[in-house]
């Protein structure tokens, strides 16, 4: 059954107009009054909806019972990451949403090849943001990622709490450090963790020693170098599924 998301108070029995991205998604899918889908707005779980108005513009669904259905990981995780180039990126947050990681923080750092700023960055993470609700529907789950804004590597360690906050783990081929499941196995099960992983080339030593200084502990994901995405993807991989 399809699937949209739509950031709005929902109600059962309520008409509702869909918002424009999701009213495209059903005009493209050539849905018709009566037909059956579903509707999440990232509050937890998701509502049964039917269409009763196919309009030029605008789709009208009426609203049904709400399903308490949570499909998000017992950890919230935290993902930084300095940003990978070009179409990257766009792939990194559509595979970490279905993941599962609750917050994305794109970073600048000294090695980043993406540097971004101003209107320029603010247009990215709203692009990012719709990649990552079309991932969301995808998946099944009923909690878009929130998207954070750019940051360079050093303002973000700065506003960073000193202490709480859960575990902080960073990425890192420098020895001796231990691997990340046994880091993980130290920690609560539903224990939060900030994650943070180097672009193309990865963080450079002075940067490490400034994740470190502010409280992160550095963890290896085995004895290969993997590129920058994979790293990441595998790291979530092992933290949430």
């Amino acid at each position: 059954m399809p699937r949209f998301y739509c950031p709005a108070p929902l109600q059962p029995d309520a008409l509702l107009s869909l918002p424009p991205q999701a009213a495209r998604h059903v005009q493209v899918l050539r849905l018709q009054p009566g037909q059956a889908l579903t509707l999440f707005n990232g509050q937890g779980g998701e509502f049964a909806a039917t269409v009763t108005q196919m309009g030029r513009s605008e789709v009208q669904v009426r609203i049904g019972a709400h399903q308490p259905l949570d499909r998000a990981p017992n950890r919230a995780v935290t993902l930084a990451l300095g940003m990978p180039a070009n179409e990257r990126m766009d792939w990194l947050v559509e595979k970490a949403t279905e993941l599962g990681a609750a917050v994305l923080q794109p970073l600048m750092t000294e090695r980043s090849v993406l540097r971004l700023s101003g209107e320029r960055a603010d247009k990215k993470v709203a692009h990012w943001h719709s990649v990552a609700v079309a991932a969301s529907e995808q998946c099944g789950g009923n909690r878009v990622p929130q998207l954070q804004p750019v940051s360079t590597l050093a303002t973000w360690l700065a506003g960073l709490p000193s202490a709480g906050g859960g575990a902080k783990l960073l990425l890192s081929l420098r020895p001796p450090s231990p691997g990340l499941r046994d880091a993980v196995a130290l920690l609560a099960p539903d224990a939060p963790i900030t994650l943070l992983s180097g672009p193309e080339g990865g963080l450079s030593p002075v940067e490490e020693n400034a994740a470190l200084a502010a409280g992160f502990v550095a963890v290896n994901l085995g004895q290969r170098t993997l590129r920058a995405e994979t790293a990441a993807l595998a790291a979530l991989a092992a933290l949430l599924l």
